[in-house]
């Protein structure tokens, strides 16, 4: 039961940082946080069901690291192109300066 309690502690620690984040870089430590947080989740479910807790392992590892290299490339080109990381600085749905 304490391994949920710190998991859900983690992730809403996680999501507070992803909606305060200043820029992209802690936009994506906060994101890896919240992967974080979904892993300690499952530990406790290992114990039940460990065949369906090692699927969703499995799944959330690819996703976790699909991601952080999707947005290592998105930094470094943001970087490129802006002169910066701040979140100010990118654009959403297709604006234009």
């Amino acid at each position: 039961m304490i391994e949920l309690a710190i998991a859900i502690l983690v992730t809403l620690v996680a999501l507070l940082m992803a909606i305060s984040a200043k820029d992209i870089i802690r936009l994506l430590i906060s994101l890896e946080l919240l992967f974080a947080g979904v892993f300690l989740s499952l530990i406790p479910l290992f114990a039940k069901i460990p065949e369906t807790a090692f699927a969703i392992l499995v799944i959330a590892i690819f996703t976790s690291g699909a991601e952080l290299l999707i947005l290592i490339s998105a930094i470094v080109i943001i970087d490129k192109l802006k002169r910066g990381v701040e979140i100010q600085k990118v654009s959403a749905g297709g604006d234009t300066e």
